[in-house]
């Protein structure tokens, strides 16, 4: 999960989140960006290359935390935007539907998905882009990978917090 700081009026202080995040479940965002053919066949599934919060580089899906009055939509292509940098056109219909929804826990093994900082319950979305995509803020790189490629154990090892679970969801929700 990326962590993100504004004064905004949709956004808590540090001290206000670490309060919320000891007692509610947050709701966050995960995006799994794929490329696709003219024929609408995934061609590419995209992953970030992040330093997580324990200092070793990761790779990693877009994702992020839904803001107070904020629709799901709209956070998602925030989230992207913020990622893959505003000429990624992501392809988010107007009602999106999650192929699945994670539940992080701060306690490893009750889900494999693991949030050391909190509950957070991720609704999960694959979002074909089209543009050109360039990392932006925290994420240092994007890379492409083969649906076949993205599939290798190493590739998947390199993946926190249950993240390659969710991923290879998305790719069976796929039929890729």
């Amino acid at each position: 999960m990326t962590e993100v700081t504004h004064s905004d009026a949709g956004w808590l202080s540090r001290e206000e989140m670490d309060a919320a995040r000891e007692r509610l479940p947050i709701l966050y965002v995960d995006a799994v960006p794929v490329r696709v053919d003219d024929h609408g066949v995934v061609t590419a599934v995209g992953l970030l290359l992040r330093i997580g919060q324990d200092g070793q580089v990761k790779r990693a899906l877009v994702s992020g935390r839904v803001l107070y009055h904020e629709r799901v939509r709209s956070a998602l292509l925030r989230h992207l935007e913020k990622d893959l940098g505003p000429l990624a056109l992501p392809r988010v219909p107007s009602a999106p539907q999650p192929f699945t929804i994670a539940e992080y826990f701060p306690t490893p093994g009750v889900t494999p998905f693991h949030d050391p900082r909190q509950h957070a319950v991720s609704l999960a979305y694959v979002v074909p882009v089209g543009g050109d995509c360039a990392p932006q803020q925290d994420a240092l790189e994007l890379t492409w990978f083969a649906p076949d490629d993205v599939r290798d154990p190493a590739v998947l090892a390199e993946l926190a917090n249950g993240q390659s679970t969710l991923l290879l969801q998305a790719l069976a929700h796929l039929g890729v």
